[in-house]
């Protein structure tokens, strides 16, 4: 398998790194990979890892629900079911977000396309970029208009979008300080980009350790936190303005993280539903460490 070793931290280039955790692939290859972390600034990413042409066979199963939507099984049954009141809950957000109505949206890394179609009924220009070849065939169909590679992103117009969207997709980015780059001059003045990432500070987290279903290596390259988010961010010229909890992620990600237990010591329904509430309530009580994270980020001089 071709790999790539990262010397120096992506966020702030210290090369004083050191091993976390040792977690495995539950969901594909069973292999297992070593979690780094950034003594100067405390980023966590997975290190070594595969390369980017090699990546692709880490994402190749039917269980793969954002790339499959005829998955099945009850943990995508779930899935499919929240999707339904997430959608349009992030409808109304970024509409919010852009004053109360419609306007351009870019959702880079759109899967199969549920958001960019609920965006669109509701009267959004959208444009989706998703690198999967069966989930940008899945999201055409859906959106009723070609979804573009992932590589087409350089080639939009400057400064043509109003909001742009990530949904749990910048932990999978390769060319992380590249596709910010190339994200920012898609965004119109006064656009906001909107990053959904895990939040490996959360209860949950810290509750199943190596265990914890959304380090989901090696398709998860970094693990945010949001010290690291804001400092990355602001290395781009980027102000978070805001920090929003996604409150269904830590009951979804507790189902998926009890199954990768030893029998002897996962749980139920019952557990999953403790081990979520107790998260929610912690980040709550404890700065808003919630189990998953939406950063609402705008230009810094904008903000002034």
């Amino acid at each position: 398998m071709p790999t790539e070793l990262l010397a120096n931290c992506p966020v702030c280039g210290s090369p004083d790194l050191h091993d976390k955790l040792r977690v495995q692939d539950q969901s594909v290859s069973q292999e297992a990979f070593t979690i780094q972390q950034c003594a100067a600034c405390g980023f966590q990413f997975t290190n070594p890892r595969p390369d980017a042409a090699g990546i692709g066979r880490y994402y190749e199963s039917d269980a793969y629900v954002s790339h499959n939507s005829a998955a099945q099984g009850l943990v995508n049954r779930v899935y499919k079911a929240a999707r339904y009141f997430t959608v349009r809950h992030k409808v109304a957000l970024v509409s919010k977000l852009n004053g109360g109505r419609p306007g351009r949206l870019l959702d880079y890394g759109c899967g199969t396309g549920h958001f960019l179609a609920g965006a669109k009924k509701a009267g959004w220009q959208v444009t989706g970029l998703e690198p999967n070849a069966r989930a940008r065939h899945d999201a055409a169909a859906r959106v009723g208009q070609p979804i573009l590679d992932a590589a087409a992103l350089a080639e939009l117009a400057p400064a043509s979008f109003d909001i742009i969207t990530l949904w749990h997709v910048l932990e999978h980015v390769h060319t992380l300080h590249d596709t910010l780059k190339q994200l920012l001059a898609a965004l119109k003045p006064g656009g906001k980009l909107l990053i959904a990432v895990p939040n490996a500070e959360s209860l949950d987290a810290q509750h199943y350790r190596e265990h914890w279903a959304s380090y989901d290596v090696p398709r998860h390259l970094y693990h945010f936190v949001p010290a690291t988010m804001q400092r990355l961010l602001a290395g781009h010229g980027l102000r978070v303005g805001q920090t929003l909890p996604l409150l269904l992620d830590a009951y979804y990600i507790s189902m998926l993280s009890e199954r990768h237990l030893a029998p002897e010591r996962a749980g139920g329904p019952l557990a999953v539903l403790k081990a979520g509430y107790k998260s929610n309530q912690y980040a709550a009580q404890h700065g808003g460490q919630y189990s998953s994270l939406l950063y609402v980020a705008e230009r810094a001089e904008a903000s002034r």
